[in-house]
């Protein structure tokens, strides 16, 4: 799946792809895993000890409940048992389902390399590889509803009430951002360069749409990591969505007598100022008003800094410097990635709590700059702004 622009099931070419989705991880989980199964499987790992007293020997290994564990299973078990019997381990005992769950779980999660997973479990590498890209599969099958934008009005009026409790801003839907994923790539791949950014890495570009409990509404993948926020944001479907009025489109909210304001995202000063994408002020020597609308709206967008944060420190296969992907199969990864961080939010899953919070996610990246300004965007932020200081006229 290359760059995503309305995302097909089981897409395998090198066509540009985008993805909408999330949900809520609704109904009861499939047949839990047998205690006998951890008991088992912990004998093999026995010298690995949690770190955190709060934390049990499976919650420190997978970074998720067994109810959340058990959940994802129930997703992918039809799809990852059509071939099971194939994957053994060294002894020759085949691997179950939650065997095959645990070593794709652990791939992603960890970060660690095919070697050292295949050890971690007593498997060979070449089945790390193949059951993490099956898993994959089965995940974009099945699990897609868990990252969809808001459907209906009672969603999206959830979603507004608790941005505005955040800092104040009202009818606010969404916060947008970017991340890179960075690349180490082989010299002597002639294509090598178009995957240089502007700070010298070989990298591919993920743009998240976050509500505010931090889970995924929209997201973009595939790009070089070397193309500008804005362009990425005006290629997406999202994007050509809000230019038909066919998102964003809901109800419009009156702040006093004859002002009235529509739906709209916030981002950062990389994107463009739009009627429904409001950015910061720009400049030195600004009024008190937009003083206090840029606290606001940097407040706000942390949410989307630490959703991609913790994005990429749960699933660490897409943290660090990933040696030579198939760049192909980066951007179903990277999706599936996003799909596993919804639904530990929707499971409401407390294992997260352990994780450390930060919206540190591109280091030593610098802060792009959009000129683009639309006026109906500028008169939108004025209006925020004259609304939030207290002077807007009743």
């Amino acid at each position: 799946m290359g760059p995503i622009r309305g995302y097909k099931k089981r897409k395998k070419t090198d066509k540009r792809t985008e993805e909408n989705a999330s949900g809520s991880a609704s109904g009861s989980t499939e047949k839990e895993a047998p205690l006998d199964w951890f008991d088992e499987f912990s004998k093999r790992i026995n010298g690995l000890q949690s770190p955190s007293k709060n934390l049990n020997k499976f919650e420190h290994i997978f970074r998720m409940s067994r109810k959340t564990f058990n959940y994802i299973c129930s997703l992918v078990k039809e799809d990852m048992a059509a071939k099971s019997r194939e994957f053994t381990f060294l002894n020759g005992k085949v691997l179950t389902l939650h065997d095959l769950v645990a070593v794709a779980l652990r791939r992603l999660g960890s970060g660690d390399s095919l070697v050292t997973v295949a050890d971690f479990f007593g498997v060979n590498h070449s089945t790390v590889s193949q059951v993490t890209w099956r898993f994959v599969e089965a995940m974009e099958e099945r699990g897609l509803h868990h990252l969809k934008w808001p459907s209906n009005e009672s969603e999206m009026t959830e979603i507004k009430s608790k941005f505005e409790k955040i800092r104040g801003l009202p009818n606010c839907c969404g916060v947008i951002d970017t991340t890179h994923i960075m690349m180490l790539l082989s010299s002597s791949d002639p294509a090598s360069n178009v995957w240089l950014d502007h700070e010298k890495n070989h990298s591919m570009v993920l743009q998240a749409i976050v509500d505010p409990d931090m889970r995924f509404r929209d997201i973009v993948t595939g790009w070089p990591g070397k193309l500008e926020d804005w362009v990425v944001f005006q290629s997406s479907n999202f994007h050509k969505l809000c230019e038909r009025e066919e998102r964003l489109n809901g109800k419009k909210l009156q702040l006093s007598e004859g002002t009235e304001i529509r739906e709209y995202i916030i981002g950062d000063s990389g994107f463009p100022l739009l009627p429904y994408l409001i950015v910061p002020y720009e400049g030195k020597e600004l009024s008190e008003p937009k003083v206090e609308f840029n606290k606001r709206h940097s407040a706000t967008q942390i949410v989307a800094q630490k959703a991609l944060a913790r994005l990429k420190e749960m699933w660490r296969i897409i943290q660090g410097v990933m040696w030579r992907p198939d760049k192909h199969r980066l951007p179903r990864i990277i999706l599936v990635c996003c799909l596993l961080h919804n639904i530990i939010i929707d499971m409401e899953d407390e294992a997260q709590d352990d994780i450390p919070s930060s919206h540190e996610h591109d280091l030593d990246y610098q802060q792009q700059k959009c000129e683009s300004v639309d006026i109906k965007g500028v008169c939108l932020r004025d209006k925020l702004s004259l609304y939030l200081s207290g002077r807007l006229p009743p």
